[in-house]
Order: C-alpha cells, then structure tokens, then sequence
C-alpha cells in the first residue's frame, strides 16, 4: 500500500426513504451516504459491513447509520425489503438493535415518517453483537483502539500480517490500514465537536502524525474542515461532496 488509497466513491449517496426492495443476492459496494438514517429490515436479510463493523440483518433487526459512514450491503439469496427512516446523528451512535414489531412501525411511516423515527428509537432493543471469525474481531479491536499495531494483533491470533490483509478486505473492501485511519478520524472529529482541545492535540491524542495529517483524513471522510466541525452546524449537515475515505501515511503495517 502507498500513499493514498480510496474505498469509497467519490460522491455519497443520497438515501432514499419509506420502504425499498432488494433484489435476491444484490451487491452494493462500499458507500458513504450525506445523512443519519435507520435500516429497519422488514424481510429476508443482507449482510452489512462498514464503519461500525459487520452485521447480519434479518427481519426486526434495525441498523443505524450516521451521516459519512461508510458501508457495503451483500443481500442473499431471499432478497430483502428495508423501511429507511431518517434519524438524529447522535441517536445513529447506538449503531444497531431490533423492534419487536416491524410491520406496525411501517403503519406509523405511512403517515408521519418523523413519528415513527422518534418511535423506533424508543421501541429499539439491544441486540448483541455476534462475531463469528477473526475479521470481525479485527474491527472490534480497531473500533475500540485505532491505535492498534497492527503485526502484533495478527501474532496473537496466529495469522500471516499479509493473510489479515487480504481476508480484512475479503469483508470490509478496505484494508485494515484504512479502517485503522476511519476509526482515528471519526475519533478525531467527534473529540472537535466536544470539547474546545487545540487541534493540535487533538490530532496527537487520536494518533495522527500532526495537524495536517489529520485535517486531510477528516475532509477525505466528511468533506469539510476541522474548524468547521466546531461550528454549531454538525457533521451531518456538512454541504459539499464527499471525495472517498482518503488514507494518508500508514505505508506499511505495524
């Protein structure tokens, strides 16, 4: 890996709302979209793996997005229809769960789609996360400490550092080096929207090599500035185009 790597499209989506159908095994690469949302499985089932790491959906399973992150959607061979509503960035911060009644939050939709929002944030149960191999595990432990070296993860598990980096992008189409830096970032910006901490040391606490480093990795994932995340407008409602997860430094594992 050199330089600069891209896993994402240049532009983010836009996210449809109200109810949408996949087809049986359709494939969606790895994506960005602008706004918070909610996927609220209503049957069959996908496998989706992003940002917040990978999960098998099946129906009353509910996903929730913030606004930039990034993910794919593998559907099997049933297909699957999704209700997508959208959602509070801070309440996209619980990531997942279920509702016990699918079909009773769609009558909601139907009429007063911010009605049912605000109920499925009540309704949702935790659901408790399952990992099945060691990918997932990977991106647990990124997610709970971006700055994990990298080698001596993969010793303890056993595995080749090259075999970690192809299986990682077997699932999460991105390498771990990325998804390290993706977890340092949204890190980064959410340490700018909380506090008034120079950015500066900021940068240096989330693990980035200096100010710039870290400025070019939040606009590579949302599109603006640091000093622009601590305007009163959020992240999520960042205008202009998002140009890919942008990996700078980080040119060998470690």
């Amino acid at each position: 890996m050199t330089g600069l790597e891209r896993s994402s499209p240049s532009q983010a989506r836009a996210t449809p709302r109200g109810r949408v159908r996949h087809s049986p095994r359709e494939q969606l690469p790895r994506h960005p979209h602008h706004d918070a949302f909610a996927a609220v499985v209503l049957s069959g089932g996908y496998i989706e793996a992003g940002d917040t790491g990978r999960h098998r959906l099946e129906p009353g399973d509910v996903v929730l997005h913030r606004a930039w992150e990034s993910h794919l959607d593998r559907f099997d061979r049933r297909g699957a229809e999704v209700l997508l509503l959208t959602v509070d960035n801070r309440d996209a911060a619980r990531i997942s769960g279920r509702i016990a009644d699918p079909d009773a939050l769609v009558r909601v939709a139907e009429q007063d789609p911010v009605d049912a929002a605000r109920q499925l944030m009540a309704d949702l149960i935790p659901k408790p996360a399952i990992v099945n191999d060691w990918p997932d595990l990977l991106a647990d432990a990124l997610r709970v400490d971006p700055a994990l070296a990298l080698r001596a993860w993969a010793r303890e598990h056993g595995l080749h550092i090259g075999s970690i980096s192809r299986g990682f992008r077997q699932v999460f189409d991105m390498t771990p080096l990325a998804f390290r830096l993706v977890q340092r970032t949204w890190r980064a910006i959410e340490a700018i929207q909380g506090d008034g901490q120079p950015l500066y040391l900021v940068a240096q606490d989330c693990g980035f090599a200096d100010q710039a480093h870290m400025s070019r990795a939040i606009r590579g994932l949302v599109g603006t500035t640091p000093s622009a995340l601590r305007k009163p407008l959020s992240y999520g409602g960042v205008t202009g185009m998002l140009r890919g997860h942008e990996c700078y430094g980080d040119t060998i594992l470690n």
